[in-house]
Parts: C-alpha cells; structure tokens; sequence
C-alpha cells in the first residue's frame, strides 16, 4: 500500500501539483455529476489523507477518486490504476481463480418452454455471419444460464462434430469476490486449446491475439456465463470467422460490435404453468388450475421463484393451494435462493442506486415515474432518471414505457425487506412524507390514503369499488411487510 501511495504522490506532481483543497474540488464536482449524496462527499482533510503512508484500510473508492480528479476522464488510465488497487487489496488473488472448462455442465432435463427465444437464439448462431455472437441479458433468476445451455448443447448435437468448446463462468454476479480476470481465463483457455506454459504471454492483449489465433477457422463454441461488463468481456470474444460466442449476463451490454443482444422475458403464463408442473407435480396442482395461475401471476411469471414455490408444494402436501396468498408466497419465494440472487445484483448497485431500489418499496407495486422517484429520494427529476437508468441496465426495474418503470414482485419484495435493515425510521418517514406531499400536489396516477404502521405513515392504494373483481387467492397490502422487523 505504501508503494501505491508513493505513485499517487508522483501522479500528483505530474498532474502540475494541485493543492489538496483543488483536488477536493474536483471531487466534489465528479461525485455531484454522479449524482451521489453531498453528505457522502469527502472533508479536504480526508482527502489529503489519501497521500499519507502507513495506511492499512484505505477507501479504495476515495483513492480511485483522487486518481481521476488528477488524470481527468481518461477511463483507460483510470482502468489501470483500478486493477493495481485491486492488486494491492489482494483482489487479484480471488479473480484469478477462474472456473473454466473444455465442456459444457450438464442438461438440464427440466427446461420448460421459451421455445421461439431459443429458435432465435439457434438462430443467430447458427447465421452465416462472420461474427456469430450472441448476449443473453435479463434479470436475476430469470433463467439465462438454462438457456444458454440448452442452446449450446443443441447445437453440439446438431454439429456432430468434435467441436471445440470453452465454458466459462466469469463471475459477473458474484455478491462475495471480484467477478473473474479475464487475463486469468485467457490462461485457462490457452491451456486447453493446447498452449503450453512457455507460449502463454504475460500481458492481457497479447494473450487475447494468441487465444483469437488458435481458434481462427475453429467453429468453435464458447459459452461466457455472468458476465460483470463489457470491459471484462472485450478479450474473450474471438472475433475471428468460425467460432460462435454465447453470453449471459445481469448487466445491459454495450459496446461489444457486432454481438447480438437478447433480451430473456419472464415465462408466460402457460410455461409458468408447466414450470409449476415439472416441479411440483401435475397431480399437486390439478385440484385448482386457477389458483395456480393466480399464484404464477403473483410471483410474476419469473423461474427462479416459480421452481422455488413448485418444490415447496411438493415437499409440503399439507399447504392447500390457497395458503399461498402473497406475503407468504414471496417469502417463500426469497428464501431458497432468489434473496441471494437478487443481492448480488444489488450489491454491485453505486450506493445512491440501491437507496433508491429501497425506497421504491414504499411505493405499491405498479408503474413509478421519475417524478416520483424524485420524491422518494428528495432529489431532482434529474439525478433520479439517472439512477432509474441504473437499475434498468442492471434488470432489477423494468421499464414499462418512456419515463415509466416497475420493480417486479420479487424485487420489490427484497427491496421491503431490505429497507427495514438499510434505512432509519427518521429518513423513511421524511420519504414518505415527500410521496404523499407528491401524490396530493399532482393528478397522479394512484392516489393514497395515509395508513398509520408501528408510528409511520405508509401509502396504500385506495382500495377498488365494489364489484371491481377480485383474485382467489388472497392478497395483502405491501406496507404490511414494510417495517415489520
């Protein structure tokens, strides 16, 4: 860390030697752009601590900082300085542990549906064109990884050919660990295209060139899953004629040329319907279809839930159908996985991001717009567009129309859960007031009623006039869960 300091302190003088208060200035300035709290902004005295030797627990986000106050926006010279940090934080150490392989994991026997996206996804791959590259983007749990092998192994077998594949799991959404070097996979991949340790080059690009030379003419295969970035991504792709390249990723990918991009839906309610079978047995499920359906419209159609709740009902033949109404039901459903697979994505969130990911639990569940998420953060229209954007390219809202979002669900279960853990009552009960104070100044769209809970007032949708319908399976207000810890 002392030798990192010491080439801060040599950045600085090359930089023209500006004054720690200039520096925090800059800071300042590239923070507010970023749309981050002024709260969070560093005192000039923290900043000049930066340039202190003996340091053992740096803010590594605070020295990055100052590295890019003193280079500008040079994102390449930033890069650099970010991965000798992680190098010196002994995050190198746990990227280079990769898991890659020369075959594919398993079949999953139990695929149910997406019958057309896989069509087109064979679709792509199997083109004349030269770069045959394909991105399978959505959200947690949504079910690319079974995708992504369910193609690749149909094409394998369509081939019957000894086709070379290269199957890596790059750790995009690993909520503990950096996600994987792709300097550390190229090895690995070398090494398996036949390399020997004295032909494998030390420096990244070089050893992106030998990998893109081995596989030239190939057809080779490779399948990339959770991917972190484009960044990461950039030297495993081939781009030679032949081989075809399958990737999955959380993160809306962005400047990789000529790859194609696909978006992975939800499951319609008839695949829904079949997921729930193939779990928990069409016998479970017979005594009442329209519960079930109701029940898949309450988790949202998503897979991961849906397999979750499926096995549940066939481990637990004592639950009716209708003991699944929806507090219980999306519980369940976080408990088994999905809670771990929502956090990972949320724990790669910048922090003003997943704030307000937490305060949109305050809001029913139905479309939100920046507006509205201004009011929730108490902060411009503006700087919450730019955070809304955030979350869409990393799937965890959807947007619905221009200016419009939604969280799903699930999310917006996790988002309930983790705002009673994140958020003090004080700053809850000023978000609320900022929503209601939004809702009665504007024809919003939903109106509220103030309800009290444990000392707070939470929003609730008022309540449809009667004979407006209704589900079967009983459903509760989501302030209910709000606070409940």
């Amino acid at each position: 860390m002392d030798e990192f300091i010491a080439e801060i302190r040599l950045l600085k003088a090359w930089a023209g030697n500006p004054s720690i208060t200039e520096i925090t200035r800059r800071i300042h300035r590239d923070w507010q752009r970023a749309g981050r709290p002024r709260g969070e902004w560093p005192a000039r005295s923290t900043v000049g601590n930066c340039f202190q030797l003996g340091r053992r627990r740096p803010n590594s986000d605070l020295l990055l900082a100052v590295v890019q106050a003193l280079v500008g926006a040079d994102e390449a010279i930033v890069s650099v300085w970010r991965q000798s940090l992680r190098a010196v934080l002994g995050e190198a150490e746990a990227a280079a542990r990769v898991s890659a392989y020369d075959r594919l994991p398993a079949w999953l026997p139990a695929f149910v549906g997406r019958a057309d996206l896989a069509a087109r996804a064979e679709a792509v791959l199997s083109s004349g064109r030269n770069v045959r590259a394909l991105a399978l983007e959505g959200m947690a749990g949504v079910g690319k990884t079974s995708l992504a092998l369910h193609v690749a192994h149909r094409l394998l077998a369509e081939n019957h050919t000894d086709t070379p594949v290269l199957f890596a799991n790059l750790r995009g959404s690993v909520p503990q660990g950096p996600p994987a070097d792709p300097a550390a996979v190229l090895e690995t991949f070398l090494r398996l295209l036949g390399a020997t340790g004295d032909r494998i080059p030390y420096d990244l690009d070089a050893r992106a060139a030998l990998y893109r030379q081995l596989l030239a003419r190939t057809d080779a295969l490779i399948v990339l899953d959770d991917a972190a970035d484009s960044e990461q991504l950039q030297p495993l792709l081939p781009g030679a004629p032949g081989s075809r390249t399958l990737i999955t990723s959380r993160r809306a990918l962005t400047g990789l040329g000529d790859t194609t991009r696909l978006p992975v839906p939800l499951l319609d309610p008839d695949d829904s319907l079949d997921l729930l079978r193939a779990t928990a047995g069409a016998e479970r499920l017979a005594v009442d279809i329209p519960a079930v359906r109701q029940i898949a419209d309450l988790l949202g159609h998503h897979p991961l839930a849906l397999s979750v709740i499926g096995r549940h009902m066939r481990d637990h033949p004592a639950w009716a159908l209708g003991d699944y109404y929806r507090e219980p039901l999306l519980a369940l459903a976080l408990e088994d996985g999905a809670r771990a697979a929502l956090s990972a994505s949320d724990t790669r969130l910048p922090k003003c991001a997943r704030r307000l990911l937490r305060l949109l639990a305050l809001y029913p569940p139905q479309e939100v717009d920046a507006a509205t998420a201004a009011a929730l953060l108490g902060e411009p229209s503006a700087i919450a567009e730019r955070h809304l954007a955030t979350l869409t390219a990393a799937h965890l809202i959807q947007r619905t129309d221009p200016g419009r979002f939604r969280l799903h669900p699930l999310t917006h279960a996790y988002a309930e859960e983790r705002i009673c853990i994140d958020e003090p009552a004080t700053r809850i009960q000023q978000a609320l007031g900022r929503l209601l104070e939004h809702g009665r100044s504007r024809d919003a769209t939903v109106r509220f009623e103030a309800r009290t809970v444990r000392g707070l007032r939470l929003p609730t949708p008022r309540q449809p006039a009667e004979g407006d319908g209704g589900s079967r399976v009983p459903q509760q207000s989501h302030a209910g869960r709000v606070l409940a810890a």
